[in-house]
């Protein structure tokens, strides 16, 4: 699946695959808990994940982010 994911939405993945809550990623991001639940439901619908892990698994997989040294190769050079 091809999800066509804003920058914000990228950021969101990234925080959700550093174990961090809806909470304390509207903490990093100055934004409200409310606004992170918004974007990480929009997140779920764009790219067919049910939960957190298989969202993790779907960026992974789809180049999307890099975690331990894996999968760092598939990202787009900055």
């Amino acid at each position: 699946m091809d999800a066509h994911l804003s920058e914000r939405e990228l950021e969101i993945i990234e925080l959700v695959a550093a174990e961090l809550t809806n909470h304390e990623i509207g903490v990093k991001l100055s934004i409200s808990k409310r606004t992170v639940d918004n974007h990480v439901s929009n997140i779920f619908t764009k790219t067919g994940s049910r939960n957190r892990v298989a969202l993790v698994n779907w960026a992974m997989s789809n180049g999307k982010i890099c975690r331990d040294g894996l999968n760092c190769c598939n990202l787009p050079k900055a």
